[in-house]
């Protein structure tokens, strides 16, 4: 398919608050301002999530101000043990002001709540995130500060309209971020080793509809001994102009076609437990999954709902950057899911 790269810096959003222009490109180039929305309020959703993963563990940090609804989480899967605690308090009516920022390049997202806190820290060299809750396992209170460095030159950032006046996601994904640092839940320790760690971040702002299902797969590790990864995604709006697909190889982006995810079993009655296959359009992506652990997640109030899998596990198969050259993967750490949110 034919896909439209932005290549210049410009406004995101017109007089009309729609896009100036869908597409993708490599680097954080438009700039997004709240003020600049003409769609309702309460549609707005702007969110700031790390993942963080070894071998051993992940774990994961959100700070989202969807308008009607404030979200922090926290989420520690173990690998090992296969064991997993997420905890999610909720913020009633935050309506833009947790404060997040306009851009990934610079500002601070911060949050927190009775027995509490989230802070994620942009500064010039690294980001640095802190979370603290207390009774997160049961009694024993999680502390963790990380350190990401070493950030690619290039990423994936993605301007997707909706077929509605107004709506609009603006994201990107930066893959293959080092992690140092350390965790603790109670008296256990997890050591974060940035040759072996590694992070990504979702940065999204947007005017959503109130029904969207989606899928994201993620991968971030070494081959060779050079930093790789991937991100695949699609299931909401319009994105004729171009997928969120990407390849990552020492810095630099590598633009993919369309990647249908295999999912055994029919939807309301998958089994994702079972290998899962990615296939893309262009042959440039075959993949195997196989999964590990399965962060299942399912929220219902009122209108209000989230039915989540986020799927660990590994990736073998092959890939191909833009010059031809394949890279084989075995066993590459990763996730992919499955999101049907009503919100």
């Amino acid at each position: 398919m034919e896909q439209h790269e932005i290549t210049e810096p410009g406004p995101l959003l017109d007089d009309q608050g729609n896009l100036c222009q869908a597409g993708y490109a490599k680097r954080m180039l438009l700039e997004y301002d709240r003020n600049d929305i003409r769609g309702h309020t309460m549609r707005i959703k702007e969110w700031d999530y790390y993942l963080v993963m070894n071998g051993q563990f992940a774990l994961a940090l959100t700070i989202a101000d969807n308008s009607y609804m404030g979200l922090d989480s926290i989420s520690l899967l173990d690998f090992w043990e296969s064991t997993q605690v997420t905890k999610s308090p909720m913020r009633l009516l935050p309506m833009g002001n947790t404060g997040m920022p306009s851009t990934s390049l610079e500002g601070d997202s911060a949050s927190g709540g009775h027995g509490y806190s989230l802070l994620f820290r942009r500064e010039e060299e690294q980001r640095q995130l802190y979370a603290h809750m207390e009774h997160f396992d049961g009694q024993a209170p999680l502390d963790a500060h990380i350190i990401l460095s070493d950030e690619p030159e290039e990423s994936m950032v993605i301007c997707t309209p909706f077929d509605k006046p107004g709506h609009f996601y603006f994201n990107q994904k930066i893959n293959c971020l080092r992690a140092g640092g350390k965790v603790t839940v109670g008296d256990k320790e997890y050591m974060l080793d940035p040759s072996d760690t590694f992070a990504v971040l979702d940065w999204g702002r947007g005017v959503w509809t109130y029904h969207n299902t989606w899928y994201w797969a993620s991968a971030s590790g070494v081959v060779d001994g050079v930093r790789f990864g991937f991100n695949l995604g699609y299931g909401f709006g319009d994105t004729s102009a171009a997928t969120e697909n990407m390849l990552f190889y020492n810095g630099k982006a590598h633009k993919l076609s369309k990647v249908r995810f295999r999912i055994p079993g029919r939807r309301r009655k998958r089994r994702y437990m079972e290998q899962w296959e990615f296939t893309s359009d262009d042959g440039r992506f075959e993949m195997r999954f196989d999964p590990m652990m399965d962060r299942a997640a399912c929220t219902s109030v009122g209108v209000i709902k989230s039915d989540q899998h986020q799927v660990f596990g590994k990736f073998t198969g092959l890939a191909l950057l833009d010059d031809g050259t394949e890279i084989f993967v075995k066993d590459f750490l990763g996730f992919a899911e499955e999101v049907e949110n009503k919100w």
